[in-house]
């Protein structure tokens, strides 16, 4: 059965969940590095070998607070994947948390023009997919709106208000390369995605939910 416009218009990123072994020592990671609220946390048991398919992206103002994250992320446990280096976009680093996400840190300024800070610009969660042409149709269905998109190499979708992950995809096998690992895995992808509308799974097996309404606001 076809998705109606009325169910698919009101589709957005509401949240994102990680599934972890140790919601606790999740908690406390996270909390160190700085990016608690941008995710949710929960119990999980399932398993997955190699690369999950997707990672989260912090962009923000600087080198040094490039610098910064990356080192309260390593800190608090996290393995670093690729160091903090110079390229032709600016400046940025890879880390893996101990529960398994992989996180990259990056900022397009080459030169700091300021001191650090622990401020984040955006937060982007990057699906790894087979096609990217074929997923982002299958979003746009369901409401979705496109901000950016490049042929069949990278799509991103306007997020629903400021200060909410953006959701953008990636052709799986680039973002491997881009974050410094193989491009295999199987099993769960530790990651659930709350959605403002009904749940569904997409075509790379990435699951949605419907996301619990906000607590009401104390009078």
């Amino acid at each position: 059965m076809a998705t109606t416009t009325s169910a698919a218009a009101h589709t957005a990123l509401a949240s994102v969940t990680l599934e972890v072994a140790d919601p606790e020592a999740a908690c406390r990671f996270y909390e160190a590095f700085g990016v608690d609220a941008y995710i949710r946390l929960r119990a999980s048991e399932a398993h997955s070998t190699g690369f999950r398919g997707f990672t989260l992206a912090l962009t923000v103002s600087g080198p040094a607070t490039v610098d910064g994250f990356l080192a309260a992320a390593v800190d608090a446990g996290a393995a670093v994947l690729k160091p903090a280096t110079k390229s032709l976009w600016g400046y940025g680093g890879v880390i893996q948390a101990p529960d398994g996400t992989i996180w990259k840190i990056a900022t397009s300024a080459k030169k700091d023009t300021g001191p650090a800070t622990r401020e984040i610009d955006e937060v982007v969660l990057l699906l790894g997919v087979e096609d990217v042409k074929t997923t982002k149709q299958f979003y746009l269905g369901r409401g979705l709106t496109v901000a950016k998109s490049f042929g069949g190499k990278y799509a991103e979708f306007a997020h629903a208000q400021a200060g909410t992950v953006k959701l953008a995809l990636y052709k799986r096998s680039a973002l491997a390369k881009d974050l410094g690992v193989a491009a295999d895995g199987t099993g769960s992808h530790h990651i659930v995605l709350g959605s403002t509308a009904d749940a569904f799974t997409d075509p790379d097996g990435f699951v949605w939910e419907a996301a619990a309404p906000p607590a009401p606001t104390p009078s």
